[in-house]
């Protein structure tokens, strides 16, 4: 739990915080990113099943923002136009040097379905404002519907 100035937001009774409270308090930066080579969740699930080391996103660019991304970011993943899931950044690297250097990102292995979210297709990997993250899914929520049924009623506006 984060603290601005000795304020817990635990220790209001709403819960709320102040106007200053809520400009000071950080506010983890994620970064979306396009799942290649799996089509759904299961297939990552499976793709990573038998690897004993930890997950690592390579990408060819390191995020400026790393503090921010550190400070409780997440990876979101976009399967065929929708944001289905994210996982926990854990660390961000550079490997090599000059035009060979890239980035790995670490991540929790446990995968949090979130509520589809529609994306449009994109290169590389982008920054994720947590104000335009899709909420996270209960397991409940997770388990009722497929993934296109539960897309299909979103843009209808029915879910």
């Amino acid at each position: 739990m984060w603290v601005v100035d000795g304020f817990h937001p635990a220790s209001e009774p709403t819960g709320c915080l102040t106007p200053e409270a809520r400009y000071l308090a950080p506010m983890a930066l994620h970064i979306i990113k396009l799942v290649v080579g799996c089509e759904t969740i299961d297939d990552l699930l499976a793709w990573h099943q038998d690897k004993s080391q930890p997950w690592v996103m390579h990408t060819r660019m390191t995020p400026k923002r790393i503090d921010e991304v550190l400070d409780g970011g997440s990876l979101y993943r976009v399967f065929k136009g929708q944001i289905l899931c994210r996982q926990t950044i854990l660390a961000i690297d550079t490997v090599g040097e000059g035009a060979a250097s890239r980035c790995e990102v670490t991540v929790d292995p446990p995968i949090i379905r979130v509520a589809p979210q529609p994306r449009r297709a994109f290169q590389g990997w982008r920054y994720l404002k947590p104000e335009d993250a899709p909420p996270d899914l209960t397991a409940s929520e997770a388990a009722d519907l497929p993934p296109d049924l539960a897309r299909q009623l979103r843009e209808l506006g029915a879910w």
